[in-house]
């Protein structure tokens, strides 16, 4: 019974498994076919469209062809007709060959005068350019001219200027600086001198004295502060002298490099100046 059962079972089973296969297949068929029948209907509008398309083309070629040969026909046409005419300008071009010769000779004879007159009037207007540049350079000669010698009377004027305060400047530097010189080298020998004196009576009181060696260190402790005291008054004399010569000195260089720059020689002063040697020299 239970093997009866089963078999019932899987024969069903089979019945159903068929039925659902058979279901499938024909689904399948069913969408094969629509698919089939979609492509041939694409495939028959793609032909009908491509067949459109060369048929166009086709017919366009043809009335092309036809307009062509047309065309064709007209331009032998034309052909014949330029023939006749290339013969008619073939002769006339035989006759007309000596005046052309003749033309061709005159016209290189006026190409070489039209050379040689553009070569003269290419000359004639770089002379014009070159006068116009000239006249201009001599009225920028001729006011420079006259703005130099402008200058040339105003530089006189204070060159003669400069001539007289110089020679005066120089007569009174001179003068002052001089003096001043005379006074402290006077005042230098007379304070020289005045140590010399001192020294002589000093040795004198010394000696007469007869002082202790102490009481002798002490004066000699104060004199030497004296002298160091002239000493240092001596050395201030001394630098104010050198600094006076050195300003003179300084003067009369400033004074000449002056005088070369303006042209006046140095000899046209009428007198030698006086350069003071510095203290030692």
């Amino acid at each position: 019974e239970m093997e009866a059962k089963y078999t019932r079972k899987m024969q069903t089973l089979r019945d159903e498994l068929d039925l659902r296969r058979k279901t499938e297949l024909h689904e399948l068929e069913e969408r094969k076919n629509t698919q089939i029948s979609e492509l041939m209907g694409n495939h028959e509008g793609a032909f009908g469209a491509i067949k459109n398309y060369y048929n166009d083309i086709t017919a366009k070629n043809l009335t092309l062809i036809n307009l062509l040969k047309e065309q064709v026909e007209d331009l032998k046409k034309k052909e014949t007709v330029l023939e006749k005419e290339k013969e008619e300008v073939l002769l006339q071009n035989k006759e007309l060959i000596g005046p052309l010769q003749e033309t061709k000779e005159q016209v290189a004879e006026l190409q070489k005068k039209l050379v040689h007159y553009y070569r003269d009037k290419e000359a004639l207007m770089n002379s014009k350019a070159h006068l116009k540049i000239t006249q201009k350079e001599l009225k920028d000669l001729q006011w420079e001219h006259e703005v130099l010698e402008q200058r040339f009377s105003k530089v006189q004027a204070e060159r003669d200027e400069l001539y007289q305060k110089f020679t005066r400047a120089i007569n009174e530097v001179q003068q002052k600086t001089g003096f001043k010189n005379l006074l402290l080298e006077r005042k230098l020998h007379g304070l020289l001198s005045l140590l010399e004196q001192k020294e002589v009576e000093l040795s004198e009181v010394v000696a007469a004295s007869n002082l202790s060696p102490s009481a002798l260190s002490l004066v000699s402790h104060k004199l030497e502060d004296v002298l160091n005291s002239k000493n240092a008054t001596i050395q201030d004399l001394q630098l104010q002298l050198a600094r006076v010569c050195k300003a003179h000195n300084d003067m009369l260089q400033t004074f000449e490099a002056k005088l070369t720059a303006f042209g006046i020689p140095l000899d046209n002063l009428g007198f030698q100046p006086l350069s003071f040697p510095f203290p030692g020299q």
